[in-house]
């Protein structure tokens, strides 16, 4: 009885002090304590498309759980808050004032992450800067695993300087009066007067997530990063997916095709390959009949991850070429292998174009 009442006091104290820690960052953002840092990154990003508020209007609980889900980011991304976390809790950080909330996650790590929330379609009449277009060329490594590229980009910014200038022009009817009963009426071109602005350079770094199974041409957009306009707002930075070619592996949608080179002997008797995949991993490839030049196999389930359910992959492809030994063979050695393969010499002449 006096140890089951020690043992109550004891979770007591140790729910409390898990109170006292504050809010458990690693399970709002659902990844282990070990997580990397593309872990956390890739689980926030999916948490913040299903948490948004104006994708959640009917959970009152919505705008809470993006709060919460904005401050495990801000926290298990900062190498220098993470480990005072893991040390003693939030309430560490709050106490020497490293979690001050200000920080925008959805500004610092993906502009507006590529998707939009809200309403139908906003008219805007302000007038506004050019769009900037640009391919991004990615390995397929990072299309097989998922990837984040950091850009940097100088961007032209308006900062205010000394003086005013002229804004918002536009053309209006005005009417002149040209005597008694006369009257003229042309357009004219109307200014108002701004504060004075200059375009600096700033440097920017932009993060890019490149997701498992992205196709070539889909594209990221980084709102309000484009040209600027002095009168208006600024365009819009939009990055396309331009996959590398690759040494060992060829796309085709979901499938991936390679060659392999094999002897003689092994497409006479047999062999065992280990082919090393995009993401470290062996497929190891058996044959035990007869392999020809130009035999193919494939094998499900090892081509690239479907992009819109990741847990679905392609077929990979192989190829055998056959590469015959360049040493002459002495007769006896033809001899053998004639009685080994037992082959009648009834070659075939025929047009091996037929069909292309």
């Amino acid at each position: 009885m006096k140890l089951t009442w020690l043992a109550l006091i004891y979770l007591n104290i140790l729910s409390f002090g898990m109170v006292l820690a504050g809010r458990d960052f690693y399970k709002i953002l659902g990844v282990s304590k070990s997580a990397t840092l593309h872990e956390i990154k890739k689980a926030y990003r999916r948490l913040a498309k299903e948490l948004h508020p104006d994708k959640n209007q009917e959970d009152p609980d919505a705008s809470r759980k993006f709060q919460d889900l904005g401050a495990a980011y801000e926290v298990l991304s900062d190498e220098e808050k993470r480990k005072k976390y893991d040390r003693c809790g939030e309430d560490c950080l709050q106490k020497d004032g490293m979690m001050d909330g200000s920080m925008d996650p959805f500004a610092s790590f993906f502009g507006d992450f590529g998707f939009h929330f809200g309403g139908g379609e906003q008219k805007n009449e302000a007038p506004r800067g050019a769009d900037l277009v640009m391919d991004i060329f990615v390995t397929l490594e990072d299309i097989y695993t998922g990837n984040f590229i950091e850009i940097t980009r100088n961007k032209p910014v308006m900062k205010p300087t000394h003086g005013t200038r002229k804004c918002n022009c536009r053309q209006e009817m005005i009417t002149k009066s040209l005597g008694p009963g006369r009257f003229q009426m042309m357009q004219q071109t109307v200014c108002d007067e701004c504060p004075n602005v200059k375009l600096v350079n700033e440097e920017r770094t932009l993060e890019l997530e490149v997701e498992p199974g992205m196709m070539d041409g889909q594209e990221t957009k980084f709102t309000a990063e484009g040209e600027p306009h002095l009168d208006g707002e600024p365009g819009d930075l939009i990055l396309k997916i331009k996959t590398q070619p690759h040494s060992v592996f060829e796309r085709r949608g979901d499938d991936l095709y390679t060659n392999v080179t094999i002897t003689l002997q092994d497409a006479l008797v047999g062999f065992t390959i280990e082919l090393q995949h995009l993401d470290g991993h062996m497929v190891s490839v058996t044959r035990d009949k007869i392999t020809w030049p130009g035999a193919r196999i494939r094998k499900k389930g090892e081509g690239m991850p479907n992009y819109e359910d990741n847990n679905l992959h392609g077929t990979l492809f192989i190829t055998f070429d056959v590469e015959f030994p360049k040493q002459e063979l002495v007769p006896l050695e033809k001899d053998s292998i004639k009685k080994i393969l037992n082959q009648s010499s009834n070659n075939r002449i025929y047009n091996g174009l037929r069909g292309h």
